[in-house]
């Protein structure tokens, strides 16, 4: 069982949930999760009761876009002899360019 904790709202958050993803899915979680600069409990919770996740810039979110880019890079690298763009690659570029085009509106 997990241990109780209290969020920002003053609620005790004592249930476990779970479920099983696919390896591809994990990492596409993982990547939106970094991109996003919330925890993976925070982003998860967002996402299930259709909220916006705003990201706030900050260095954490500054790191994970660049080393994001740079693996996307090395994917379009990759693919530049011929081999087909997969859908991961273009989600995940469709995720950088929208943090990047929130983050360009706070400045």
């Amino acid at each position: 069982m997990s241990l109780k904790s209290m969020d920002n709202k003053g609620r005790w958050r004592n249930k476990t949930v779970a479920f099983r993803i696919s390896p591809g899915e994990d990492e596409q979680l993982e990547i939106a999760v970094r991109l996003s600069g919330l925890t993976k409990q925070d982003y998860i919770i967002r996402r299930l009761q259709c909220r916006d996740v705003v990201v706030q810039g900050n260095p954490r979110v500054h790191k994970a876009l660049r080393n994001q880019l740079i693996a996307v890079l090395e994917e379009l690298q990759r693919i530049a002899s011929g081999e087909e763009i997969d859908d991961d690659l273009l989600d995940t570029i469709r995720l950088i360019a929208t943090t990047m085009d929130g983050m360009k509106e706070e400045c």
